[in-house]
């Protein structure tokens, strides 16, 4: 079974972010790069899964040179192997230019996924009155939260062990995509206009006069909280 867990270098959720005035686009070399964070949950699955039924557990990444480091960790997680698709001309790619190459690669890599039994797949979805039980067929696309599982920490063993492990680079043209779908000037979708975050206001007090608990209820209602 070859499970393909799909991971994006993103800038650390921790810095201060901020948009380039020329083109609207996050700037992401002024901070350094993680592994998306759900992305994460996503490897600690994988593995799992490997580890109860069998099979390996593919790495795919769309990124810049940069992101091979996140590639990395997540091979000294566990993962077996991974496929890098790093080209200039994805620069700027929306997320549908995203998704048709990304979709472009699993076809030539192959997958299978998670949650088995046999040829079937039965996942537990998430809802707000609590869960759904859904059942499948193989080949199939999951996605998790943060709820699903603890990840684990790469060890020295697999820090040292990463380094041997295979990662097939591909180009746009390797993977068979058109260059003229990608990047910047083929994004279906663009940043209009964006403006800084303003500063945080005062909270509102409320003064707790016998009715308390009505005026909190009035605030959260003009709120749309509840």
């Amino acid at each position: 079974m070859n499970i393909v867990v799909c991971v994006k270098q993103v800038p650390d959720t921790w810095a201060e972010r901020t948009l380039r005035t020329d083109d609207s686009r996050l700037d992401r070399a002024s901070v350094d790069g993680v592994i998306n964070e759900l992305d994460e949950y996503a490897i600690e699955e994988g593995l799992r899964l490997a580890e109860a039924h069998g099979g390996e557990v593919t790495i795919l990444s769309m990124g810049p040179e940069k992101a091979s480091e996140s590639i990395r960790k997540a091979l000294s997680m566990g993962a077996d192997k991974a496929v890098h698709l790093v080209d200039d001309a994805l620069e700027g790619s929306d997320a549908l230019a995203t998704s048709l190459a990304i979709a472009t690669v699993l076809q030539r890599t192959g997958f299978d996924l998670v949650e088995v039994d046999g040829s079937a797949i039965t996942i537990q979805r998430q809802t707000d009155y609590g869960y759904d039980t859904v059942a499948g067929t193989l080949p199939a696309v999951v996605s998790v939260v943060e709820k699903i599982n603890e990840p684990r920490y790469p060890s020295f063993k697999g820090i040292m062990a990463a380094k041997k492990k295979p990662v097939e680079v591909l180009s746009l043209a390797d993977a068979g995509i058109d260059p003229a779908q990608m990047g910047l000037g083929a994004a279906a979708t663009e940043v209009v206009s964006f403006a800084r975050r303003p500063p945080r206001e005062a909270g509102t007090i409320v003064k707790d006069e016998g009715d308390g608990g009505v005026k909190a209820a009035e605030f959260l209602a003009a709120q749309k909280f509840v």
